[in-house]
This record gives structure tokens, C-alpha cells and sequence, in this order.
């Protein structure tokens, strides 16, 4: 198959394609396996909501899609590569230029303003320090918070706190943005202008997203609810 083909199987194909997956961790003699053989997959501009009791293995999941931690077995591609294969140095470069992630806490440095934190991912790239402020700009004016560029995150509320992160995420315009309870440590009105810009960027942008929640109410927002149980798949059902 000559490469012009193959990049085009892999646009039309699901994002996110997971066979056979398992995790095991070790803990002194004992191995404890935290996923056991899933298989799924994701489309392009889908979102999902990964749901189930703690420990169930859901944010395990959610860290070998991002490239963020390696499986014991199986193969994982995501926009037509195999990342369970890739070297640290090549995952990283791989992680820089693909996923954005979004956590419950917001892990913003307190010293620098909300611009030059959205700005950070971008200092791993060649851009020019006048093209990254003009990234960063764009990417705070999609999250509603150009008039809060020069605060610093003791300035902001945990809502704007976490659309700074969010702005950060997407910067670098990865494919997929996959968040670990983003609205865990929101109120209510919080969570919810959090999630309604996750929806946009979804249904506006193109933006693929994989989501742990415990909460119910989260998961509306997502198009496609996925439930773990002791690391197996057990559901898999589209939100109405």
C-alpha cells in the first residue's frame, strides 16, 4: 500500500482504534490487570463520556489514548498510528503535536498570566514569539476570555481557570482533546459553561473528545456514553 493510500484509509477511518487492550500493573509480586481486553473504537469528531465506579479502570483508559502510559497487550492507533509501539522520545513528539489535555485541576503556573500559560505549549515548537501570542490570543478569545489575558490564575474563577486550561489544550489545534473529570472541582453553573465549550468545540471545531466523568449530568454533554466495570467494557450506548 503506497503512503498517499494509506493516509487516506486512515481520515476516513475511526480516530481512536483500540484492539485487544489490556493494562496490568505490578505490585510487588502481585500483577493487578486494570483493563482486560478492549476493543473500541472512536470516530473522528465523536464525543465520549467514560463512566464507572472507581477503579474500574476508566482514567487508565483514558491515558493510553492520549499516549500518556504504555499497554501490557494489545494495539492502540490514533489518527492511523500505532502509539503502543512508539519510542518515549517519539510518543512525546507525538503527544505535542496531537492531543490536548484537560484535567480537574487546572494545572496553571501561578507566576504567569493566563496568555503566557496558554502559550507554554507552544515553546516546544519553532513558532515565533510573535506567532505564539497570536495563537494564544485566538485560542482565549474561542474559551470567552480575551479580557482575561493579562490575569494571573489567582485572579480568575475555577470556571475561567479551567477554560484557560482548555485554551491551552487546544492551541497547538490537536485532533483530540481528552479531559479527566474537568469539572470535578466546579460548581454547578462552572461545570456547565465548561461543558457547553467542550460541546462547541466539538460540534463547531471538529474536535474529537474522550471524557471521564463520574457525574451523569457531564455525560449529557457528550454524543456517546461509555461504561467500564473492572476493566471491561460493559456498555456502550449512544446519549440521546
Amino acid at each position: 500500500m503506497n503512503a498517499a493510500v494509506a493516509e487516506v484509509q486512515a481520515n476516513n477511518g475511526p480516530l481512536v482504534q483500540i484492539r485487544g487492550l489490556s493494562k496490568v500493573y505490578t505490585r510487588g509480586k502481585q500483577k493487578l490487570e486494570v483493563l482486560h481486553h478492549i476493543d473500541l473504537d472512536i470516530a473522528r469528531g465523536d464525543f465520549f463520556a467514560l463512566m464507572g465506579p472507581s477503579g474500574s479502570g476508566k482514567t487508565t483508559l483514558l491515558n493510553l489514548i492520549g499516549g500518556l502510559d504504555s499497554p501490557a497487550q494489545g494495539s492502540l492507533t490514533v489518527g492511523g498510528k500505532r502509539i503502543d509501539t512508539m519510542g518515549e522520545g517519539d510518543l512525546a513528539r507525538w503527544r505535542a503535536a496531537n492531543v490536548g489535555f484537560v484535567f480537574q485541576f487546572y494545572n496553571l503556573m501561578p507566576g504567569l498570566t493566563a496568555q503566557k500559560n496558554v502559550e507554554l505549549p507552544l515553546l516546544l515548537t519553532r513558532l515565533s514569539s510573535a506567532k505564539r501570542r497570536q495563537n494564544a490570543a485566538i485560542a482565549l478569545q474561542l474559551v470567552g476570555l480575551s479580557d482575561r489575558a493579562s490575569h494571573k490564575p489567582s485572579e480568575l474563577s475555577g470556571g475561567q481557570q479551567q477554560r484557560v486550561a482548555i485554551a491551552r489544550a487546544i492551541v497547538s489545534d490537536p485532533s483530540l482533546l481528552v479531559c479527566d473529570e474537568p469539572t470535578g472541582d466546579l460548581d454547578r453553573q462552572s461545570a456547565e459553561d465548561v461543558l457547553g465549550l467542550l460541546q462547541r468545540l466539538n460540534r463547531e471545531h471538529g474536535k474529537t473528545i474522550v471524557m471521564v466523568t463520574h457525574d451523569p449530568k457531564a455525560a449529557e454533554y457528550a454524543s456517546h456514553t461509555l461504561h467500564l466495570d473492572k476493566g471491561t467494557l460493559v456498555e456502550h450506548a449512544t446519549v440521546a
